[in-house]
Formats: structure tokens, C-alpha cells, sequence
């Protein structure tokens, strides 16, 4: 026998429930997920279009910085040889300027001045025994240029000894030529005035 009870819950399971109220049917979902994509599509094809625009902008921009460089390297190679060029023409100048004022001053000499002047241009100490006292003090080997350059420091050095000790030597009411006094007491006066350095050592004591 057949139980209506039975009967009637497994009508009610096979009877399928409604959709609930506002529910899209399944063409209405398909198509809203075809618009969305469709949406989503454009809008990055619209972002790619700005990156590839901003790209070409900054690409016009990199190769208009390259075509200014050279020119400004150019400028600027330019600057520094005019510059190079007044300092040479100004040294020229100077140079000449200078020429020309010892031109005058030679010509201004008397015999006995010039004399004691082309005296003083041709005389020169030897640079051998230049180059043994410098490698007896400092005991390593020199070239030939720091030879040269200490030889005219030293030629420039007596000069001014000389030139003091002529001094002293009018002071005093003395005529030449100079004696080992006039030298001492000239030597006394330069290193009085800082113009000689002190070579003697001082033991400095500490307390």
C-alpha cells in the first residue's frame, strides 16, 4: 500500500524551488560578464595607449636633451680656449712689458754697472758640486731640473748677501771691496729680519 504521507514530501522535493526576487537569468548574467569584460578591455587598451603616448613624450624629450648636449660641450670647449687664449696674449704682454723695461734699465747703466751686471748674468755655480751637496744632505739621488733650480736659488741667495753687505759696508763708512766682516754682519741683519732661516738646532725641552 502506497503511503500518502511518503508520497507527498517526495512531490514537494522534486518540485524545484523559485528563483529569489531580482535574480538574473543566466542570459542576463552572461551578458553583464561579456560587458564587464568588454569594459575592462577598453579601459586598458586606453592605459596602454597613455603609456605608450607618455613614452613617446619622454623618448622626444631624452633625444632633444642629446642634440643640446653637443652643442653645450661645444659652448663650453669654446669658452675655455678663449680663455686659454687671453691668459697667453696677457703673459705675452707681460713679458714683453718686461723686456722692455730692462731694456731701458741696461741702456741706463753706466760702464762700470754693466760690467758688474754681465759679471753677474754669466756667473753660475757648478752644478756637480750643487748636486753632491744636495745628495750629501738628503742622501738619495736628484735630477738634473732640481740641480738646475738650486743652483739659481742659490745664485739668487748670495746676490742679496752681496747686496746687504754692500749696504753695511757704505753704513760704516767703508769702500769696497767687501771683507768677511761686511758678509757677517750682513748675514746677522737678513736673519734678524726672518730672511734667513735658522739652521741651528735647539733642543726642545719639555717639562
Amino acid at each position: 500500500m502506497a503511503d500518502p504521507a511518503r508520497d507527498a514530501l517526495g512531490a514537494a522535493a522534486a518540485v524545484p524551488e523559485p528563483p529569489p526576487a531580482g535574480a538574473s537569468p543566466p542570459e542576463a548574467a552572461a551578458a553583464e560578464a561579456t560587458g564587464e569584460g568588454e569594459e575592462r578591455e577598453a579601459g586598458g587598451g586606453s592605459e596602454l595607449k597613455a603609456e605608450v603616448a607618455d613614452g613617446e613624450v619622454r623618448s622626444a624629450e631624452g633625444e632633444a636633451a642629446d642634440a643640446e648636449e653637443p652643442g653645450l660641450q661645444a659652448a663650453a670647449a669654446r669658452k675655455v680656449k678663449l680663455e686659454l687664449k687671453e691668459r697667453k696674449e696677457k703673459k705675452q704682454k707681460v713679458d714683453e712689458d718686461e723686456i722692455q723695461k730692462m731694456q731701458i734699465l741696461v741702456s741706463s747703466f753706466s760702464e762700470e754697472q754693466l760690467n758688474r751686471y754681465e759679471m753677474y748674468r754669466r756667473s753660475a755655480f757648478p752644478k756637480a758640486a750643487i748636486k753632491r751637496l744636495i745628495q750629501s744632505i738628503t742622501g738619495t739621488s736628484v735630477s738634473q731640473n732640481v740641480v738646475i733650480a738650486m743652483s739659481g736659488i742659490s745664485k739668487v741667495f748670495v746676490g742679496e748677501v752681496v747686496e746687504e753687505a754692500l749696504d753695511v759696508c757704505e753704513k760704516w763708512g767703508e769702500l769696497p771691496p767687501l771683507q768677511p766682516k761686511h758678509m757677517r754682519e750682513a748675514v746677522r741683519r737678513l736673519k734678524a729680519r726672518g730672511q734667513i732661516p735658522n739652521s741651528k738646532y735647539k733642543k726642545i725641552i719639555f717639562h
